[in-house]
């Protein structure tokens, strides 16, 4: 393994342009690393395109948007096309539906081995960024993986050392970072082109959290990664126009870096860059299995456990009396705000604890229903595969369903302190206890890596995701498996096939909201 330390006394996004640049001549991601951002590519890419295909409003929009833009020849194309565009507005488009179900990869910027365990959580929204940049550069989807593992790297280590959240900012400026210099680096800018368009995505777009407030949520918080990615890329090329942003960027006294940390000069953080072996960012990262908030991950997995071991508490909805969650914050702070025990609309219900674990509960006690207890099988793998949350399960009616609703009732959402709060984000750690109507108590104990967890060692996680590719790219296309096995083969791609990737209909369903 080497690595690339850029110490706080220099100027760090200056020295991420030439990592950048170095990374994408001659860095030496093992196969564990590439395997492992394959999957989550094609995660990601499953995820839009069922999106779409379900006619989701800001994805349906900004595809629309970016077809207006033509560009022949060096352009880039959306997904269900092959019309060269904009590479800004192919970027913003695809990154758009890859978010909107809130379903792909999960960080959670924690490297105790490095000392850097800032805890700032993002997802694995900007591969679009790369294959857009690999198709107006004509290159091949060899590049394309290496400069998605270039974003994620970038990112994900920036996370492990400054929290965005902790003064309200959305943490997609992490990415958008990353996305500069993967752009700027594929595109052959120089270090000082990526050096200032990394300062204007600092110095122009730092978007707050507010778009993450209130009872109910709008298209803004899906699109947050798409439309910061997209003024990355449109501020990268204007870089190479010729555009000065402002250099030194983490240094500079004025920055939101420095705002928040302050320093007698230098950037408030060391940051250390993998160039070659297995310890890259994305390998530290997690799954999703299905569509829930990445902080439910413990309670879905505390509930299959039980569900399991007291398979009589499936005898009915009147079978369970309560369920208490015990969990940490963030994830008390986000989804158990008392705004979401009542959720209206999609974006807000999946931000609900009690929704996403009442859901589930309720297609288990459907499932029993009509199986006579012999639907689901033995495995924590049966479990996942068989009671994965999907886009349907967040449908007008499925948040309005009667069973779902009185199980959101009796369940009470509690923090857990301190002992909770050290734990995170080493792990997930939630634990559920569910009274029975004939008054037994069950504990699921302490969970602090579900299934999909970077340090779960127990779940099949080939075996789920592929549940799930066909699950969300069966609502895409007549077949999804043709897509995954190429993008599980990226690496073999040469330059016409990745420009013609997404060269294939969409299935219509019309609209989903």
């Amino acid at each position: 393994m080497s690595s690339t330390t850029l110490a706080r006394n220099t100027n760090q996004a200056l020295g991420i342009g030439q990592f950048a640049i170095d990374f994408m001549r001659s860095g030496a991601p093992g196969e564990a690393v590439q395997e492992r951002t394959k999957l989550f590519h094609a995660d990601a890419v499953l995820c839009g395109l069922s999106a779409l295909a379900m006619g989701t409003n800001a994805p349906r929009l900004l595809r629309s948007e970016a077809l207006q833009y033509p560009l022949k020849g060096s352009g880039s194309t959306v997904f269900g096309s092959r019309r060269r565009v904009q590479p800004e507005k192919a970027v913003v488009a695809n990154a758009s539906a890859v978010r909107e179900w809130d379903s792909n990869g999960t960080n959670f910027g924690y490297c105790p081995g490095r000392g850097h365990t800032a805890g700032e959580f993002g997802h694995n929204d900007f591969y679009p960024v790369a294959i857009a940049a690999c198709q107006a550069a004509k290159k091949d989807g060899e590049t394309a993986l290496r400069a998605m593992i270039l974003i994620d790297e970038i990112r994900g280590r920036l996370a492990e050392v400054f929290s965005l959240k902790t003064y309200k900012i959305d943490h997609v400026v992490h990415g958008a970072i990353g996305s500069a210099a993967a752009y700027g680096a594929v595109m052959g800018a120089t270090a000082e082109q990526i050096e200032s368009a990394i300062g204007m995505v600092v110095a122009h777009t730092i978007p707050w959290r507010a778009i993450r407030a209130g009872k109910q949520l709008s298209d803004s918080k899906g699109a947050s990664a798409a439309i910061s990615s997209e003024a990355a890329v449109l501020f990268t090329r204007r870089s190479m126009e010729g555009f000065l942003g402002p250099r030194d960027i983490f240094r500079n006294p004025e920055s939101m870096f420095r705002q928040f940390e302050p320093t007698k000069g230098d950037s408030p953080f060391d940051l250390v860059l993998t160039q070659s072996g297995d310890d890259f960012a994305v390998m530290g990262m997690h799954f999703k299995l299905g569509l829930y908030e990445h902080q439910s991950a413990g309670a879905l997995q505390g509930l299959v456990d039980l569900l399991r071991a007291h398979p009589e508490a499936l005898a009915s909805g009147d079978a369970i009396k309560a369920i208490k969650i015990v969990a940490y914050e963030p994830a008390f702070g986000i989804i158990g705000d008392p705004a979401k025990r009542d959720p209206r609309t999609r974006q807000s219900a999946d931000h609900s604890m009690v929704y996403i674990v009442s859901t589930l509960l309720r297609k288990a006690l459907e499932a029993n229903a009509a199986a006579g207890g012999t639907a689901i099988g033995g495995s924590n793998d049966d479990w996942w595969c068989h009671l994965m949350l999907g886009p349907h399960d967040y449908a007008p009616d499925a948040i309005a369903n009667p069973l779902t609703r009185s199980l959101m009732e009796k369940i009470s959402f509690e923090h857990g302190g301190k002992e909770y709060d050290a734990k995170y984000p080493d792990g997930i750690p939630t634990s559920i206890r569910i009274t029975l109507a004939k008054g037994t108590v069950v504990d699921s104990g302490l969970v602090m890596y579900p299934s999909g967890h970077a340090r779960n060692t127990e779940a099949d996680l080939r075996r789920i995701l592929g549940s799930k590719f066909d699950l969300l790219g069966g609502l895409a296309l007549d077949n999804p498996r043709p897509l995954v096995k190429r993008l599980m083969k990226l690496e073999k791609l040469g330059g016409k096939d990745l420009r013609n990737l997404w060269d294939f209909t969409l299935l219509d369903h019309g609209r989903f909201d």
